[in-house]
């Protein structure tokens, strides 16, 4: 199982629209991906380290496939289509992992 997590940056003249992100961009993102993805999850950064500091992101979200090639496969015709939506939730892009997951117990 693999988790692709994309982290969009912090900072003072950050913008994100956690409503559409949430309503409208992760839904498209899913009925796309279709049965490849096989788990979304988002977080709302609120908070870092040390009080009053801003969160290193402003928001994450993670999807769960099977392996690297069922995520390339569903992703890739789409990437277009999401990379050009950013611009209605957010001023930021958003930073791209791939993560291998490792059960410890």
């Amino acid at each position: 199982m693999i988790k692709v997590s994309v982290m969009y940056p912090n900072g003072k003249d950050v913008q994100f629209d956690t409503g559409y992100y949430k309503n409208s961009h992760l839904p498209m993102i899913s009925k796309s991906l279709g049965k490849d993805l096989k788990g979304l999850e988002f977080e709302v950064g609120i908070a870092g380290r040390q009080p009053d500091e801003l969160a290193p992101y402003v928001a994450i979200a993670h999807l769960l496939f099977d392996d690297v090639a069922s995520f390339k496969s569903s992703f890739a015709p789409h990437a277009a289509t999401f990379a050009a939506d950013v611009k209605n939730y957010s001023n930021v892009d958003g930073e791209l992992q791939i993560s291998e997951l490792i059960t410890l117990s």
